[in-house]
């Protein structure tokens, strides 16, 4: 069957296009993938012990499960989420990760453990520690001196906020007020439950273009908020948060997997599929121009280099083609991964020294 609604076969009249805006010169050849938000710290949380009581909504989640497990980090554990996180990333493709990081009990010092850890595989990163007030006034100071701290130092990051509703004002004021002393945006989810539907009014007047808004469920059509949408598909179906429907925004949109892995392709045909459920007419080329738009993040990725074994990488077909996978990674010049293998560090080492960090950290939960 063919016609508008069929995106199994592409129009003729884009044949040409679409995908040659990520290609280099090789139709098996693309571009570094960019990961647009992120939770490193997640990485060892599969296979966690079961919540104390099984949650039924949004914030029962955070609270049962999420926010259980980042009181527990230690610097150790961070490390070691780290690099697993950087090196499944890089397995799949992804040369850059915009990190969110929270651990209200190991914040000096944390976004540093991470830089330093994506470094040693040879993933880029841009970190940021997501200021709350969970934790008291204290809290949400050692937040903001954390990002500061980092930033004075030269890192490559943003100003981290949880989310609004865990946030007083004064706070989301003070994390604006630092992203503009040091000149960058601000990493905050927005409005992806009921409990933070308020978060557009309360934060009108405080963004602006560099701003990352991740989730923005809940948003109004017409928000007022400056920045870039970065949408979810998989992580707000598991939380069951509903659909950000992106398309009605007029903010750019880029493409975030929250802490679950950093497939990117995986996520582009999940946000294919959830797009299309909503709007049998659309196709494959706006979930993948969110792809894209993740690269201006990291310009430098452009010219990082994916060979994939899979061609042509099109998202006409790659929407309808699980299994696409990495067969080498060059990035700024330098070949991380040869024939489906990491070069700068030893894969078992990391997966086998981080099975063990996460049996400290499931004691902890129990």
């Amino acid at each position: 069957m063919t016609g508008s609604s069929d995106t199994t076969t592409k129009p003729t009249d884009t044949a040409d296009d679409g995908w040659r805006s990520l290609n280099i010169d090789d139709p098996g050849v693309t571009a570094g993938m960019v990961c647009a938000h992120h939770h490193l710290y997640s990485s060892l949380a599969r296979g966690m012990p079961a919540p104390p009581k099984n949650p039924t909504r949004f914030k029962e989640i955070l609270e049962e499960v999420w926010w259980r497990l980042d009181v527990a980090l230690d610097l150790d554990l961070i490390e070691w989420s780290a690099k697993l996180g950087a090196l499944e990333a890089l397995e799949r493709g992804c040369t850059a990760i915009i990190d969110h990081h929270e651990s209200p009990m190991a914040i000096e010092g944390s976004l540093s453990v991470i830089a330093d850890a994506c470094a040693e595989v040879g993933v880029r990163v841009n970190c940021s520690y997501g200021v709350t007030d969970r934790h008291g006034a204290d809290g949400a100071k050692r937040g903001l001196e954390e990002n500061d701290r980092y930033l004075k130092a030269g890192g490559r990051g943003m100003v981290g906020v949880h989310a609004a509703f865990t946030c007083t004002q004064d706070t989301l004021e003070a994390a604006a007020d630092l992203a503009r002393r040091r000149d960058v945006g601000v990493h905050i989810h927005v409005a992806e439950g009921m409990d933070d539907v308020d978060a557009g009014t309360r934060l009108f007047g405080l963004t602006d273009a560099r701003w990352h808004l991740v989730h923005g469920v809940h948003l109004k059509d017409r928000h007022g908020l400056m920045g870039t949408i970065v949408h979810n598909p998989r992580s707000n179906m598991n939380n069951s948060v509903g659909y950000a429907r992106p398309m009605r925004f007029d903010n750019p949109i880029a493409l975030g997997t929250d802490g679950i892995g950093a497939d990117m392709l995986d996520e582009f045909r999940l946000a294919y599929v959830r797009l299309r459920e909503w709007d049998v007419n659309l196709t494959p080329d706006t979930p993948w121009a969110w792809l894209d738009h993740n690269r201006s993040f990291f310009p430098e990725a452009r010219n990082d280099r994916v060979r994939w074994n899979y061609a042509p990488m099109d998202p006409w077909r790659l929407a309808f083609t699980p299994g696409v996978a990495p067969i080498d990674v060059e990035i700024s010049g330098e070949r991380v991964l040869a024939a489906g293998q990491a070069t700068r560090v030893d894969a078992d080492e990391i997966r086998a020294k981080a099975a063990e960090a996460a049996q400290r950290l499931f004691k902890k939960l129990e």
